[in-house]
């Protein structure tokens, strides 16, 4: 597709750096991905309320919203898969752009996508959060009941029944929800991301 030259992108005046200053913080994209039931919304949550409890600047960036508004024109198939990350990356850079802790929690079932989220949002803003859990305990918890959907065919491209699921090969963090408890995790996320997100004066 060939570039519009009529375009020309906002040079904003005030700078990333100044932003992060104000906050008091840097700002980064944590994406969480992960089986349906496998507990991203759950942890994304939680962890979102406790960086705003230490007044930091947060925002979830979570599946079902995203798909009942600014993505509602796209289906469950690989394309729509594929073009509703591509869509959410370029959200997930504008708000860390804008000095936000952004908690990106969706499927995102393909490698390729999450690689190229990576890529729009730059390294070392971006961090792939791989949310484990067998698909039999994910199945078992169905909180949505999608997963019964799925098996009685009301659902199709269902991830971890009729469309796969590519594991990170290196994600920048594993949480085994099926080993450890909410408790746990939460601890295991807010070790991890604090750091990340510490401004160096």
């Amino acid at each position: 597709m060939a570039k519009n030259l009529h375009i020309i992108p906002h040079k904003h005046n005030v700078t990333l750096a100044s932003r992060q200053k104000s906050n008091g913080h840097k700002s980064a994209v944590f994406w969480f991905t992960g089986l349906s039931g496998s507990g991203k919304s759950s942890l994304a949550s939680d962890l979102e309320s406790y960086l705003f409890n230490l007044q930091k600047q947060v925002f979830i960036l979570d599946g079902d919203n995203i798909r009942t508004g600014l993505n509602s024109d796209l289906d469950f198939s690989e394309s729509g898969r594929v073009e509703n990350i591509r869509r959410i990356a370029e959200v997930a850079k504008l708000f860390q752009i804008s000095g936000t802790i952004v908690l990106s929690a969706f499927i995102s079932p393909f490698r390729a996508d999450r690689d190229l989220a990576r890529k729009t949002c730059g390294e070392g803003n971006f961090y792939e959060i791989f949310v484990s859990c067998p698909l039999d305990v994910c199945e078992a918890r169905d909180v949505k009941g999608l997963y019964k959907k799925a098996r009685n065919g009301e659902i199709s491209n269902f991830t971890g029944i009729s469309s796969p699921f590519e594991e990170p090969n290196q994600p920048d963090l594993v949480i085994k929800t099926n080993i450890h408890s909410k408790k746990e995790c939460l601890e295991q996320l807010v070790s991890f991301v604090l750091p990340k997100i510490l401004l160096n004066e």
